[in-house]
């Protein structure tokens, strides 16, 4: 009986981590899932992770950025080590930031900013939105957004409006003879 259990558990580690990526290595956990680890790999950008992934080890890389989404389909990561990476600080870096303040916000404290120039050594966590960049939230180029039309037509009724009700308290006001 003994061996069937030591036969199903090698069983179930070999599963859980043939889709372990290339350059780490992966553990099973004995709560569940796994614990990944791409310390020091060299990587310059993340690797196709298992979605059981639980513990995720990615510091002393190459990374500068993180994709919009990155984790969003490793819904049991509850660890995640981004330190020692020479992180470039603008809008590529929100997901991240966000991820972190709702999961680890202590972690923000030890992301450290590689570059832009005035980010460069500041924790991710001391940078205001502001200091991130602009990120694409600003209002669009084109004049002529259907925004702008609908505020003339708003202007031209209300001026029009004006000048009746004008011409009307002039009718009134004026004494007749």
């Amino acid at each position: 009986m003994h061996e069937w259990r030591a036969l199903f558990l090698l069983w179930a580690v070999v599963e859980a981590t043939q889709d372990c990526p290339k350059p780490c290595t992966c553990q099973s956990l004995e709560t569940m899932g796994l614990w990944v680890d791409c310390t020091s790999r060299g990587l310059t950008s993340l690797p196709t992770l298992p979605a059981r992934t639980r513990h995720l080890l990615l510091a002393n890389n190459s990374l500068h950025e993180v994709p919009p989404g990155a984790f969003d389909h490793l819904p049991q990561l509850q660890i995640l080590d981004v330190t020692q990476n020479p992180w470039h600080c603008d809008c590529r870096l929100t997901y991240l930031r966000l991820w972190l303040e709702d999961r680890a916000p202590e972690a923000l404290h030890h992301v450290l900013c590689a570059s832009p120039g005035p980010a460069t050594a500041h924790p991710l966590g001391h940078l205001t939105g502001y200091e991130l960049g602009n990120c694409g939230w600003q209002l669009q180029a084109s004049w002529a957004s259907p925004g702008i039309w609908w505020d003339m037509a708003l202007v031209i009724v209300a001026t029009v409006s004006l000048g009746l009700l004008t011409g009307l308290l002039c009718t009134i006001s004026r004494p007749h003879h």
